[in-house]
């Protein structure tokens, strides 16, 4: 009987947890994750992309993925303070002249993909997709200085020049799509333009006062807002952060709602899980992960911090106390698992959604972009 009254009151303890989702946590973030390997981890990946021959590309340039470069230009200043940086790295140094050629000699070098390799329409798809994430990697960068870069202009001109002007993604733009969740699959397309209003967003204020601006803005608010409603959470959670940047794309019902389902979605470890914000089918078959994991985890947190949500209301600090206490002490990195099939998470390509999470990790530890 007493055994009995013990697993109750164990039962009713846990429940009480789940039950104080709109009260504040008591107690602090756990200091215990090591920025510096994390810096270094992040570092190692993205000099063994910039090298790796299947992400060489045209002009001695190399492709900026969703996976590992992207999120790493979006994380890593946020660690100077750890390295005693005052200025990027040389890995970011190597990463940014690379964005820039391309940027600067548009015209003149091949997209990433091209119809004759990889098939119909993944020249232009390709185009759009590498258009945002320049856009959106200078952009960053010159938030750090308050002042847009003649690069980044010039990124931002050419991601506009690509804005689709007719048919059902009017005010979006094309993108690579090899049926590959969460970045390159039937449903990418709206986290692309998503992205493009970060881009925009964390730019300085004035570049948004340029009325040519603000007609491909009015379409690219449209087109997110008209949209958001059929997206798969991963989105929803995109669009959530788009949205802090760049006032105009979600209602404070809608914010309100997703924060809701985002909260419900939280594991009783006090993670997410990418499983839950899908819907998601390996082309393996394999059963997709369910357990929290940092990619699902950090970008959560993030997009709420970033939407103003407190990092001492209760999900938020627990999700906060997850990721400070789930990083790979050697490694510096926090484990995500694909999406598409089962793979090995040592390996090199095993690695990229990890790479993703330690980068978003990073972000939402920092509260930085």
């Amino acid at each position: 009987m007493k055994a009995i009254f013990f697993v109750l009151l164990i039962e009713l303890s846990c429940l009480a947890l789940f039950a104080a989702d709109s009260k504040t946590s008591t107690g602090p973030v756990s200091p215990a994750w090591n920025e510096t390997a994390a810096a270094e981890y992040l570092d190692s990946r993205e000099s063994w992309w910039l090298k790796w021959p299947q992400a060489q590309r045209d002009h001695a340039t190399a492709c900026v993925s969703c996976h590992t470069a992207l999120p790493y230009a979006l994380s890593r200043r946020a660690l100077r303070d750890a390295r005693r940086e005052t200025a990027p790295s040389a890995v970011e140094r190597s990463m940014l002249a690379s964005v820039r050629k391309r940027v600067e000699q548009w015209a003149a070098v091949a997209p990433f993909y091209t119809d004759a390799s990889a098939g119909v329409r993944k020249s232009i798809e390709s185009r759009g997709t590498e258009a945002v994430l320049n856009a959106l990697i200078l952009s960053n960068y010159d938030a750090e200085t308050g002042v847009l870069s003649a690069s980044t202009k010039t990124a931002l001109a050419e991601m506009w020049s690509l804005q689709l002007k007719s048919g059902s993604a009017i005010g979006a733009w094309d993108w690579l799509n090899f049926h590959n969740a969460p970045w390159e699959s039937n449903e990418s397309q709206y986290m692309g333009a998503a992205l493009a209003a970060v881009a925009v967003g964390i730019a300085p204020a004035n570049y948004r006062s340029d009325p040519a601006v603000q007609e491909n803005l009015k379409a690219l608010q449209q087109y997110l807002s008209e949209n958001y409603a059929a997206q798969p959470l991963f989105n929803q959670v995109v669009a959530l952060w788009a949205s802090a940047a760049l006032p105009g794309i979600l209602t404070s019902e809608r914010r309100a709602s997703l924060q809701d389902a985002l909260f419900s979605s939280q594991q009783f470890d006090g993670g997410w899980s990418l499983s839950a914000l899908g819907p998601w089918q390996r082309h393996d078959r394999t059963p997709v992960e369910t357990k929290s994991d940092g990619y699902a985890t950090g970008l959560i947190v993030f997009a709420l911090e970033q939407a103003g949500v407190s990092r001492t209301q209760n999900q938020i600090a627990r999700g906060l106390s997850w990721l400070a206490h789930n990083q790979a002490p050697r490694e510096g990195l926090w484990l995500a698992y694909s999406l598409n099939k089962q793979r090995d998470l040592k390996s090199d390509v095993g690695r990229f959604m990890s790479d993703a999470a330690t980068a978003y990790a990073v972000m939402a530890l920092k509260n930085s972009l």
